[in-house]
């Protein structure tokens, strides 16, 4: 029989419990991953119970509440806090979502948060985003315009107009703030990170080839026509569920594939 171990600093231990010291009449208690690499330890959840009535309506509220009062040493991203900037990615209740956009009173008993799921921590709930970040680039996510005469550089200048029913196209795809919600929720993307582009990546390279004002539509369809690249997704449809902005990834990688047969 094989003996299956699990890596060195991998289990997750009980952690601290910081116990409000005042009577409350609505006592919430925020179950949170820690980590810290420069320790050598294993992670831990620590709880922290705190009273609602103390902090905004939000789970990132609730984490802004804890960082600046109980824990300082807490650790996560966060900016805009209104579901624009997708910097607040996290695991909640078990599911993936932005913090600032997930109501504390959605959630029954004790909330649960961690960082995204199958990807390396830097620390507590900060994932490392690196590898995301490269293959949003490999799509090349900016306007391509095609150069008549090298030596006139004008048409590039040259103002590109759009039609309202083209602009339409772009409708359900121009709205990711790429917060990688539904990148790691995606078993292909956790056993195929290295070659599959991932959901958001896939929904990125779906907006630029449906705008009317690229010119390289087909080189872009030419480039995610891969095994890998593209056909890895097998329509599991998580990435659609787990989206926070309500958008459908698995529909957009759809059409991808579509277009690939129709015009190549």
């Amino acid at each position: 029989m094989v003996d299956l171990f699990l890596p060195k600093n991998s289990k997750v231990k009980k952690g601290k419990f910081y116990k409000l010291n005042v009577s409350s009449e609505n006592p919430i208690i925020l179950s949170i991953y820690r980590w810290n690499p420069e320790n050598n330890e294993n992670p831990r959840l620590d709880s922290y119970e705190i009273d609602q009535k103390k902090c905004g309506p939000m789970v990132l509220d609730a984490l802004i509440f804890i960082k600046n009062q109980i824990d300082s040493t807490l650790t996560f991203r966060r900016s805009c806090r209104e579901g624009v900037c997708g910097s607040c990615a996290m695991n909640i209740d078990g599911v993936n979502t932005l913090a600032c956009l997930k109501p504390i009173n959605e959630i029954k008993g004790e909330i649960k948060v961690y960082p995204l799921p199958h990807m390396k921590v830097v620390k507590d709930l900060v994932p490392d985003l690196s590898k995301a970040y490269k293959q949003l680039a490999s799509i090349k996510p900016w306007l391509q315009k095609k150069i008549v005469n090298k030596n006139e550089s004008s048409n590039i200048l040259e103002e590109k107009k759009q039609l309202p029913k083209e602009r339409e196209k772009l409708d359900g795809q121009w709205e990711c703030v790429l917060c990688f919600c539904c990148t790691t929720a995606c078993p292909s993307y956790w056993w195929n990170s290295d070659e599959f582009l991932g959901p958001a990546v896939l929904l990125q390279a779906a907006r630029w080839v449906n705008d009317s004002r690229d010119d390289k539509r087909k080189q872009r369809l030419n480039e995610i026509n891969d095994s890998l690249k593209l056909y890895r997704c097998h329509s599991i449809m998580n990435c659609t569920r787990s989206c926070p902005k309500g958008l459908n990834p698995a529909k957009a990688i759809a059409e991808l594939k579509k277009a690939i047969v129709t015009e190549l």
